[in-house]
């Protein structure tokens, strides 16, 4: 998994999709329907932006944790509970909304006129 992306993966989206596609559509083992289509295709929608958005995401969201000087998220969150960067909220603020809004951007990009920094 790549930050700032969360579970699921990218892969485990294909998987999902494949598995519905052999059940589903090419075993026969359930009846396909617009509902679940619809699902499977929003699935690799998700999978072909992170694809394309994801690595410049990612080399963004390192930056941000290295100007913050945390290591990862993890890291990151133990400072915000520790009170050890405190003083920098502006910043961490920013940092946070970023990430939000490059996983909104993967997730479902329709959602970032609605949300404010």
């Amino acid at each position: 998994m790549t930050a700032p992306h969360d579970a699921p993966s990218a892969a485990q989206l294909v998987e999902a999709v494949e598995e519905w596609i052999r059940s589903a559509v090419i075993d026969g083992d359930a009846e396909p329907n617009r509902f679940h289509a619809r699902v499977a295709a929003n699935m690799l929608a998700i999978v072909e932006r992170e694809l394309s958005l994801g690595p410049a995401q990612a080399r963004a969201h390192d930056a941000r944790l290295a100007s913050l000087g945390v290591a990862d998220d993890a890291a990151l969150a133990a400072a915000i509970r520790s009170g050890a960067i405190g003083d920098r909220a502006a910043e961490v603020r920013a940092a946070v909304w970023a990430s939000v809004r490059d996983k909104l951007a993967v997730a479902n990009p329709r959602y970032l006129d609605r949300v404010e920094p």
